[in-house]
């Protein structure tokens, strides 16, 4: 298996409007983590059934390519932190409403072996106007107070798109949800685990270039609550 510092994962189906953006900014941090400590990088993308361009432009980017054909945003995680190369992995959605270029507040801590798991914190970021919708500005606070009520894990954005964590600590996880509910099963089971866990700020912009959403706020709103009542 090949090592390497840091892999810079992206769950991807039908971004093909904004993944090239995502993937230079990937890579221009790649470029800086090895002109200041040599520290070696690679971009995976984990295509979830695209119909659209987007593993084409992804390859054509430089990125390392997989396919996951079962739908789901925890499944295509899953396949991709079981591919991944690096000692660290930063996964974060490819739409470009997260900054790649920047990473250093989740990967120093997990390259530095503080930590073993670092999300982001959009409500204690830089929030862009237009970037998250007001039902999402009252579902996550909710949901998120849930889950520490529940699991009494001190994390106040429960959702947020853009995490890291270190190989050594994915392995002792066990993962089952294959939908958007994998976002509160990784921070349950990081807390079940006794993982060393972190939380910090990150800005959220708006997508440069129109797309269709992926979330259903509804539905997937409801499959974090079911699983927050019966873990």
């Amino acid at each position: 298996m090949i090592n390497l510092n840091l892999t810079i994962l992206m769950p991807c189906m039908n971004e093909e409007e904004n993944i090239a953006f995502c993937i230079r900014q990937a890579q221009s941090y790649l470029d800086s983590i090895h002109s200041r400590w040599k520290h070696t990088g690679e971009i995976l993308i984990v295509d979830n059934s695209s119909t659209d361009r987007s593993v084409a432009i992804a390859k054509e980017c430089g990125a390392r390519v997989i396919s996951e054909i079962r739908p789901g945003y925890g499944r295509a995680l899953q396949a991709g932190m079981r591919n991944a190369f690096g000692e660290v992995i930063i996964f974060g959605d490819c739409d470009s409403t997260y900054d790649f270029s920047d990473l250093d507040s989740i990967y120093l801590p997990l390259a530095e072996n503080k930590y073993d798991f670092i999300t982001g914190d959009r409500f204690a970021g830089q929030m862009e106007t237009g970037a998250m919708s007001w039902s999402h500005k009252l579902g996550v606070p909710f949901l998120s107070w849930c889950g520490r009520m529940k699991f009494h894990v001190k994390i106040h954005d429960w959702h947020c798109g853009i995490r890291g964590i270190r190989r050594n600590a994915l392995k002792k996880c066990q993962f089952q949800s294959t939908g958007m509910e994998f976002a509160t099963e990784m921070i349950a089971e990081v807390s079940r685990k006794g993982l060393r866990f972190g939380e910090v700020s990150v800005p959220l912009k708006k997508a440069k270039e129109k797309r269709t959403e992926k979330l259903r706020t509804i539905r997937d709103g409801f499959r974090h609550l079911r699983y927050i009542i019966i873990a």
